[in-house]
């Protein structure tokens, strides 16, 4: 399974979106990360054809088994990085930059290495 950090990122978003919302929609996405609706629909388009997410007739997105697997991994990478580097002195806005950029290279031994420091188990 490999995915780019564009996808990833959409999955991550959808997923936080169905968790705050009744509903996903593609205008939800493009307020939430301010990419031009045109951007998005190509996006959604891909995910699509890639399986990732089910677009209803109402336009209402979900995202598929192999999308949310994707998307939980990232957003568990994301919490747990950022809450690292913040728990070390790092400023929260720049932790959470920095952890976006970080879930998408990290591989899985070593965020798991790290996720193990972090809980101490």
């Amino acid at each position: 399974m490999h995915i780019n950090e564009s996808a990833e990122n959409y999955l991550e978003t959808i997923l936080i979106l169905s968790k705050q919302l009744p509903v996903v929609r593609s205008v939800d996405i493009s307020d939430t990360i301010g990419f031009k609706k045109s951007s998005v629909s190509v996006a959604m388009k891909n995910l699509r054809e890639n399986d990732y997410i089910e677009v209803s007739k109402a336009g209402f997105i979900t995202l598929t088994e192999s999308g949310r697997r994707i998307a939980e991994m990232i957003y568990e990478r994301h919490e747990l990085l950022s809450g690292w580097l913040a728990s070390l002195g790092v400023d929260e806005k720049v932790a959470a930059e920095d952890a976006c950029r970080i879930e998408h290279v990290i591989s899985a031994e070593s965020f798991e290495a790290i996720k193990t420091q972090v809980l101490g188990r």
